[in-house]
């Protein structure tokens, strides 16, 4: 049995009516990690907002080239991307743990509305102004000692929820 790879595989190319949009995340090695996770999902968008966000060399070490296909830009104002996109009809969804976050697992996607995905600034999260703008906020349960995990992680395994029941 040999290995596939992304010469000999038969996935199907799929668009999924998803933007991602990024609060204050200006690691580059996330972005580049959120590049190639933007592109194994079909992402319509990712967007990346707040100041000092560089798509240098060392972003595109780890995005192995996938800025060049994948829908991308920088905005400021995160509150206003979120307005616009509110005002155009998106569902809102905020990856957070809160007092009011559901567990992904439990999440039902039950709109067929196209979706923002909220990430949180890599320290702080999803600010509160934001979560109280969101329809939904769902967090992925953790059971380990620790309570957060790096933001390309958290975000693969919503994408993967998410595009799984988009897919259903």
């Amino acid at each position: 049995m040999s290995q596939l790879h992304h010469y000999n595989t038969n996935f199907q190319k799929q668009q999924h009516n998803i933007t991602v949009i990024c609060d204050n995340v200006n690691n580059a090695p996330n972005i580049g990690s959120l590049f190639r996770i933007a592109d194994a999902f079909g992402i319509a968008e990712l967007i990346f907002c707040g100041t000092n966000i560089s798509l240098g060399k060392r972003m595109t070490k780890t995005s192995r080239s996938t800025e060049k296909y994948v829908n991308h830009r920088i905005a400021e104002d995160i509150e206003t991307q979120i307005k616009d996109f509110k005002r155009n009809g998106y569902y809102i969804i905020a990856l957070e743990i809160s007092e009011n976050s559901q567990p992904l697992t439990h999440f039902k996607l039950e709109t067929n509305q196209p979706i923002v995905l909220i990430l949180g600034d890599e320290n702080f999260g999803v600010s509160d102004t934001i979560l109280r703008q969101s329809d939904a906020v769902v967090h992925i349960n953790m059971f380990g000692n620790n309570s957060s995990m790096n933001v390309v992680q958290a975000t693969s395994i919503a994408l993967y929820e998410l595009t799984k029941q988009l897919n259903a």
